[in-house]
């Protein structure tokens, strides 16, 4: 199983970025995926959830400008991220959790910077 991450790149303050996390490989039943993200210095954070049935749980920095999804059919989740700000600069990862088993995929750098 590999996921992986793609959509990072540099944006001015503002701007938008659309990530993508693609799952290959056997995976039977994929229930909860999410983004974390760990900017440089820092612990890796959780950012975003959401669940095979589409509940979604966002930290309170990124409520109203972060939005996940995913597709169920292709195992793929995305996040689209507006109005961009500086701190959300970090390398983003996606997880995904099947059957007790997590995997992770490697990040993907999202630079906000003017």
């Amino acid at each position: 199983v590999q996921l992986q991450a793609f959509g990072g790149g540099l944006v001015q303050p503002g701007g938008s970025l659309r990530l993508s996390c693609a799952v290959s490989g056997r995976i039977p039943y994929i229930n909860i995926m999410g983004w974390y993200r760990q900017a440089p210095g820092k612990q890796r954070e959780l950012v975003a959830t959401i669940t095979r049935g589409g509940y979604t749980n966002y930290i309170d920095s990124v409520k109203g400008r972060f939005t996940i999804s995913r597709d169920n059919t292709r195992n793929t989740m995305y996040l689209q991220m507006n109005s961009l700000k500086p701190e959300d600069t970090a390398d983003y990862y996606c997880n995904a959790e099947s059957d007790g088993m997590y995997y992770w995929g490697k990040g993907t750098l999202v630079t906000v910077s003017s």
